[in-house]
C-alpha cells in the first residue's frame, strides 16, 4: 500500500485517484476548485462516468480516498499530476501552464525525494522541464493514461498495458508496486518514449477513423456498403475491427488536441509529418461534408436529433 497524492480532480485525475484507492492505496485528491472539492466531500460527482460514483463512495467510506483544496506532501510515496493540458491555439501544442504552476508549488513544499508521476498528456521533453522546476527532490516518471470516456473505470482496472517511463530503478520499482494488483502488461521505457507513446497511439487510431471515412465517401460513389467493407477489412488480424466505423469524424476531448500537439512537436523537431497533417485536414473536410448532408436532409423536411452527448455513457459536461 502506498500513500499517493493526486493533483487535479478532472476526468483523468478523479478516475485515476479513485481507482488507485480501490486497488488498495491511500489517495488524497487535491484541487484548487473549492466547489468541486465540496461536492466530492458531500458525496457528489462532478462528471458522469459509469461505475465511478460507486468506486468513489466505497473508498471514501473505507478511508482510503480523501479530497482537499490543500496540497499536503508529508509521508507521500508518489505525487500524480492529473491537471488539464488544453491546446495552445497559437502553437497547436499542449498548454502546460497549469502543470508548471503545480510543479512550482510542489517545489515549495517537497522536503524529501519523492516520485513525481505525470499522468496528464504532455509533449516530449516535459518530464525534463518539470525536473528543472522541481529540482533534485523530484524523481520524474511519465505514466500516460489510456482511459476511454464512458469506459474509464473498466479501462483502469483491466488495462491493455501500463506504460512507465522513469529515470531510475527505484522509480520503476515504486510504480510497479503501485500497479501490482492490475494484470496489464507493463512496458518500462525512458520518460521521452512514454510521453510519445500516448500521442502516437491516438494519432494512429485517428488515422484509422479518417481512412474508413474516406472509404465511406468512395462507397457512396460506387454503390458499395462501407459496413461490409469495414467488416471485411477488420477480420484481417493485422488490421482489427476497432475504429473502422464510418461517422462524422474524430471528436471528443483527446484525439483532436493530441494529434494537433503531435504535429506541432514534429514541426518543432524540423520534421513535419505529412500523414498527421493529412489526418487533420481530412477530418476537417469530413465534418463539413456531414454538415452538408444534414443540411440537404433538413431542406427536404424535419429532422430529429436524439442525444447530445459525445458518445454512449458520457455527458456534456467539461472533462477537465
Amino acid at each position: 500500500m502506498k500513500n499517493i497524492v493526486m493533483i487535479g480532480t478532472g476526468y483523468v485525475g478523479l478516475v485515476t485517484g479513485a481507482c488507485l484507492a480501490d486497488i488498495g492505496h491511500n489517495v488524497l485528491c487535491v484541487d484548487k476548485d473549492k466547489t468541486k472539492i465540496d461536492l466530492l466531500n458531500q458525496g457528489g460527482i462532478p462528471i458522469y462516468e459509469p461505475g465511478l460514483e460507486a468506486v468513489v463512495a466505497r473508498n471514501v467510506k473505507s478511508g482510503r480516498l480523501k479530497f482537499s483544496t490543500e496540497l499536503t506532501l508529508e509521508k507521500t510515496d508518489a505525487i500524480f499530476l492529473g491537471v488539464g493540458t488544453p491546446t495552445d491555439d497559437a502553437t497547436g501544442n499542449a498548454d502546460l501552464t497549469a502543470l508548471f504552476s503545480v510543479a512550482k508549488e510542489i517545489k515549495q513544499k517537497l522536503k524529501t525525494k519523492t516520485i513525481i508521476v505525470t499522468k496528464s498528456t504532455v509533449p516530449v521533453g516535459t518530464g525534463e522541464q518539470l525536473k528543472n522546476i522541481i529540482g533534485n527532490f523530484g524523481e520524474m516518471v511519465s505514466n500516460p493514461e489510456f482511459l476511454r470516456e464512458g469506459n474509464a473505470v473498466n479501462d483502469f482496472m483491466n488495462p491493455d498495458r501500463i506504460v512507465i517511463g522513469a529515470e531510475s530503478d527505484n522509480a520503476n520499482k515504486v510504480m510497479a508496486d503501485i500497479y501490482a494488483p492490475l494484470k496489464g502488461e507493463t512496458v518500462f521505457t525512458s520518460i521521452e518514449s512514454a510521453e510519445l507513446i500516448k500521442y502516437a497511439a491516438n494519432a494512429f487510431l485517428a488515422a484509422k477513423v479518417v481512412f474508413i471515412n474516406e472509404i465511406a465517401d468512395l462507397c457512396e460513389k460506387v454503390g458499395a456498403d462501407v459496413e461490409d467493407v469495414a467488416r471485411g477489412m477488420g477480420l484481417d488480424k493485422r488490421i482489427g475491427t476497432q475504429f473502422l466505423k464510418a461517422g462524422p469524424g474524430i471528436g471528443g476531448s483527446c484525439f483532436p488536441k493530441d494529434i494537433r500537439a503531435l504535429l506541432a512537436q514534429e514541426k518543432t523537431a524540423g520534421l513535419g509529418s505529412k500523414m498527421v497533417e493529412a489526418v487533420i485536414e481530412s477530418n476537417e473536410k469530413r465534418k463539413v461534408h456531414i454538415a452538408e448532408k444534414i443540411a440537404d436532409i433538413v431542406r427536404q423536411g424535419t429532422i430529429a436529433i436524439l442525444g447530445l452527448t459525445f458518445k454512449a455513457n458520457t455527458d456534456v459536461k467539461s472533462r477537465f
